[in-house]
């Protein structure tokens, strides 16, 4: 009697080990539709994407970044975990933007103004992941002081500088926001909103992490009414000391010469 009830209760055990994992692999599924889908499904919906493009949306540019670049597809589904309405919807907002804000003509001649200020560049070096660094100068900025579109552009061209950077294999870059001697008058709500909508409407989950580096107290505020705005994407940002920047993100070579010191 006794192994009969041991092997009832062992099947009962496997039976709802064998449910759970079900379970799990459902909900798996839910939150990690690329790896429930072939390339085969990858190439059919992009297809359907670049086809339904054409179609309704014929007046946009094709070519590199255009409605038929199928790289820019891919990117665009996944981002919307594959819905084909949705990334539809994103991906003409996005190439109608690319085309009236003349993303393709930007030149470092174009941003030559902003640029000199130092507020933001690329990084010569890749970060230890081999990430593209772009990074921001946040006590070198001073609202009004430029054209806002002046401060717009160089932001997309460091931008796309930044994603000519990645090595093979790598999709997302790193974003470093240097804090240090940061006041209030620094502070620009205009502009981080123009920056919400380039990283999450025009470059969708490039960002890969957000350092903000030596944040003063003056800037926690601040941040407490951005966060609820820029959403999932708070949790890319990570507060730390030049001190983490130095010994967790580069070598002794690749170190950014402002965190020599």
């Amino acid at each position: 009697m006794s192994i009969r009830i041991r092997s009832t209760l062992v099947s009962a055990v496997n039976f709802n080990d064998s449910t759970n994992l079900c379970r799990n692999r459902s909900r798996n599924c839910r939150f990690s539709i690329r790896s429930c889908l072939s390339d085969s499904d990858h190439r059919k919906l992009v297809f359907e994407v670049k086809e339904r493009l054409a179609k309704d949306y014929s007046s946009l540019p094709v070519g590199r970044n255009g409605r038929d670049d199928e790289e820019m597809i891919l990117w665009f589904l996944k981002d919307r975990k594959f819905s084909v309405e949705e990334a539809i919807g994103k991906l003409s907002k996005a190439i109608r933007w690319r085309q009236e804000f003349n993303v393709s003509e930007l030149s470092e001649d174009s941003v030559k103004i902003a640029a000199e200020t130092g507020k933001a560049y690329v990084h010569d070096f890749l970060d230890v992941k081999g990430r593209p660094v772009l990074a921001v100068v946040a006590s070198k900025h001073t609202p009004g002081l430029l054209d806002r579109i002046e401060d717009e552009k160089l932001c997309v061209f460091l931008l796309e500088k930044a994603l000519s950077k990645l090595p093979e294999g790598q999709h997302k870059i790193l974003g470093l926001l240097d804090l240090r001697g940061y006041r209030t008058e620094n502070a620009d709500l205009k502009f981080l909103t123009f920056l919400f909508d380039v990283f999450y409407c025009y470059y969708p989950s490039r960002l890969d992490e957000v350092l903000f580096v030596d944040a003063p107290f003056v800037f926690k505020p601040i941040w407490q009414f951005i966060k609820p705005l820029v959403k999932k994407y708070a949790s890319l940002v990570k507060f730390c000391s030049s001190e983490t920047v130095r010994k967790e993100y580069f070598t002794d070579e690749t170190l950014p010469t402002s965190f020599r010191n």
